[in-house]
């Protein structure tokens, strides 16, 4: 076997991966009816259901109500899209199967939002319970489930008792593996208070928490019974918070559409700045390419790793520096970047397709550089235990055309190698420039 990094690292290091045996890489196509971002404006005045995903008749606008359906195998649930939805009793009461609900929730957005959320459930008849957990990356571990338990079993939570998680990707993620593993399954409903959230972890049921060698190491796939989206909350939430959500928004057009992300670059800025109307034509446009990925691939057999695109190089980065240091969003923004950039040194996508997803990223305030601190043994370290690994073998979510992501472990280690090793030899010439393009965050 030979091993990935013994050229690179010598014979100290110990986590070797295997780049023989390489498979071919495995491409895959959405839909194009749910690729194109004029789709729901063309057809408005029909009830429209392709593949996973149901649309109310309605064009995408800040002040509408809209309903997608995600048709997953294990369960078909909605995404519900409102103003002041999450004060209205009528939103939660379907979703509440037995007399008892166990809000879960952080300290950010317990005064913003708990009592909002507990008066409108305690409305509908049932006793309703919270918990409260610190806020950030860094609680994303078994500690903070088991005080989720700890309510559960306090409170006599039973299997017909509904968790309810009330906050960003964290918190949904958490809270969805509390609910899968607490008497082998209770339901519960995604309520995201995060840009990041609402178009990405609140939908297709991955669930999970963090190892301090690797992120989402233990989990499971679980899906809510459905996700209640108020375009309310994103008015508090913080600019950089707002950012991260913008990566995995532009992250669509890259894989799968790239009209879609050239609609990112036209209107970046209005994203940045909270207009209504883009916001929630963004929303609703990125959660219909997730819940069409979804319905196809639930449990990510195939097609659904391609929602991972810089996502194993920015794992990497926030394990090494630290879990809350960097944003998830942020990290993969830099990771989306180096995948681009492998992808370009690979000769599959042209250098100006790198230098314009960089581009409209930096537009969005995030950052377009690894921290230098994040050396090649550090980054070949953390992506030897990644999720995508498969006997050994890396695989990377790379960029086979624009708007055309592809799984694959054929490719050479030095084109990885040299990959890592161009943003440590950009920060070694010119400091300020790189510092400049990672916005000041921890190096």
């Amino acid at each position: 076997m030979t091993s990935l990094y013994a050229n690179a690292m010598g014979p100290s290091f110990i986590v070797p991966l295997a780049m023989n045996n390489r498979r071919q890489p495995e491409v895959f196509t959405l839909r194009r009816s749910l690729c194109d971002p004029t789709h729901v404006r063309r057809r408005s005045r029909s009830s429209l259901k392709t593949s996973g995903v149901t649309m109310a008749a309605a064009t995408p606008t800040a002040q509408c109500e809209y309903t997608l359906h995600v048709d997953a195998d294990s369960r078909k649930y909605p995404i519900l899209f409102s103003e002041g939805v999450i004060s209205k009793p009528d939103t939660f009461k379907p979703f509440i199967t037995g007399d008892k609900v166990l809000i879960v929730t952080n300290s950010t957005i317990a005064p913003l939002y708990l009592n909002q959320v507990k008066s409108a459930i305690a409305a509908t008849g049932v006793s309703v319970f919270d918990v409260v957990l610190p806020d950030g990356e860094e609680y994303k571990s078994l500690d903070y489930v088991s005080q989720i338990w700890d309510v559960c079993m306090e409170h006599r939570l039973d299997r017909k008792s509904v968790l309810i998680a009330l906050g960003g990707g964290v918190i949904g993620d958490t809270t969805g593996f509390a609910a899968s593993a607490f008497v082998r399954g209770v339901p519960f409903v995604q309520v995201p208070t995060t840009l990041l959230a609402i178009v990405d972890s609140s939908v297709g049921g991955k669930t999970g928490i963090n190892h301090p060698m690797g992120k989402n190491m233990i989990g499971a796939f679980y899906q809510p019974h459905a996700v209640i989206v108020d375009s309310n909350v994103l008015k508090t939430l913080d600019d950089r918070q707002l950012a991260a959500g913008i990566a995995e928004v532009i992250k669509y057009g890259i894989i799968c559409d790239w009209r879609f992300f050239e609609w990112c670059e036209q209107n970046v800025e209005r994203l940045s700045s909270r207009d209504p109307d883009a916001t929630q034509y963004a929303m609703i446009q990125s959660c219909k390419y997730k819940a069409d990925i979804v319905s196809q691939d639930e449990k990510e057999s195939g097609l659904r790793a391609i929602l991972n695109l810089g996502h194993t190089f920015g794992h990497a980065i926030e394990a090494s520096m630290g879990y809350g240091s960097w944003l998830h969003g942020e990290a993969v923004a830099a990771g989306m970047v180096m995948a681009c950039e492998m992808s370009a040194r690979l000769g599959w996508i042209s250098s100006d397709v790198t230098r314009r997803v960089e581009a409209v990223l930096a537009r969005a305030s995030l950052p377009t550089r690894p921290p230098p601190s994040v050396t090649l043994e550090r980054f070949m370290t953390y992506m030897s235990v990644d999720k995508k690994v498969e006997a050994g073998v890396l695989r990377l979510i790379l960029l086979k055309e624009p708007g055309k992501a592809i799984v694959t472990s054929d490719f050479p280690e030095s084109i990885l190698f040299d990959t890592i090793m161009h943003y440590q030899q950009l920060y070694k010439e010119s400091p300020g420039t790189y510092e400049h393009a990672t916005l000041g965050l921890p190096k």
